[in-house]
């Protein structure tokens, strides 16, 4: 770690990437067709969640499927995907926003189900859309000390309850454009899970080396988005702004464009098509190297980076550079640059 808080891996790669699609498709027409009512009462109109968020469908999962499952249901696969014998992991995160409960935490449960060795530590990092980045960089370290072997880092989240309480809300107690505006970012969110394994890159052929990256602080726009399962309000146009400002800063900062320009892949986290070009103007990166996933997944949370990077996994080539970079209410931002 550098005076910059930049920080670099000496020998650790992603062995295994695997995500989760939920089933259940509700698309922005479902969406409108549910907020009709409101629309009817001549506030706001239908279309406002494709045309501006560019975001034409999302996911969920069955009611059977519980926030862990879906954590677990990823890890299974990327456990699998290793090669390797699951009593070899010596730490499992999972990054989830999505939670039934305040303790014990969502990783034991995945612990349990997944039948990893009492070994294996685990516990939850949560740090709203970032937190998967942020799970990432802890295995890292802890790999980088000798002190495990393989990490496993999960994420399931889930949208169906969140829907509903804003939904209703807004048809009982919406007054005025404000108010749709104000929960719009709910409307935006999708259903997924996903996970990676990780270990070190020299005892893995095929692996794919983590080289290093940095994370900034923004925390005087914490207010800005604030959300529950019950609910979030968003001021969208302030979140705007200063994400995009916050996310030059620290571009700049970190010496980013000259260090990290010409990659072959930016996996970035998905929120809008708004959102998505206003990060590629700002930060002067090709569109063409950004694969989009929101447009038929919403914005998964901290789900998105690894989503968006397993989609398009199988058409990176031995060698090529892919820079993952996420933004998160607080406002956090963070970057991983990998050597696939």
């Amino acid at each position: 770690m550098t005076d910059d808080n930049s920080f670099s891996f000496d020998d650790v790669a992603i062995v295994s990437l695997e995500a989760c699609e939920a089933p259940l498709v509700l698309s922005s027409d479902e969406v409108d067709r549910r907020l009709a009512p409101l629309y009817e009462r001549g506030i706001g109109r239908a279309g406002l969640l494709e045309s501006l968020a560019g975001i034409r469908e999302r996911r969920q999962w069955p009611d059977d499927v519980s926030f862990t499952d879906a954590a677990a249901m990823a890890g299974e696969a990327a456990i699998a995907s290793a090669g390797i014998d699951r009593s070899r992991i010596g730490l499992l995160i999972d990054s989830s926003v999505c939670r039934q409960r305040l303790e014990p935490s969502s990783a034991v449960t995945v612990h349990d189900t997944l039948g990893l060795p009492t070994t294996c530590m685990n516990f939850d990092l949560v740090n709203a859309c970032l937190g998967f980045l942020n799970a990432m960089h802890v295995a890292g370290l802890m790999i980088d000390a000798g002190q495990i072997e393989y990490a496993l880092v999960v994420d399931g989240e889930g949208t169906t309850e969140i829907y509903n309480n804003t939904i209703n809300h807004l048809l009982e107690n919406g007054e005025e454009l404000g108010d749709v505006l104000a929960n719009f970012a709910t409307l935006t969110l999708g259903s997924g899970s996903a996970a990676t394994v990780l270990g070190r890159h020299s005892k893995n052929p095929g692996s794919h080396q983590m080289l290093g990256g940095f994370f900034r602080a923004a925390t005087q726009h914490h207010e800005l988005c604030v959300g529950s399962l019950q609910g979030m309000t968003t001021d969208t146009g302030a979140l705007l702004q200063a994400g995009t400002e916050f996310v030059k800063l620290a571009w700049d900062a970190a010496g980013a464009g000259e260090v990290w320009g010409g990659r072959s892949r930016y996996i970035l986290h998905q929120v809008s098509e708004v959102h998505t070009n206003a990060m590629l103007d700002v930060l002067g990166i090709d569109p063409d190297r950004v694969p989009k996933s929101f447009p038929h997944y919403g914005n998964i949370g901290p789900a998105a980076i690894p989503i968006t990077l397993a989609s398009v996994q199988d058409t990176l080539e031995p060698g090529d550079t892919v820079l993952c970079m996420g933004i998160g209410s607080g406002l956090n931002a963070g970057v991983i640059d990998i050597r696939w």
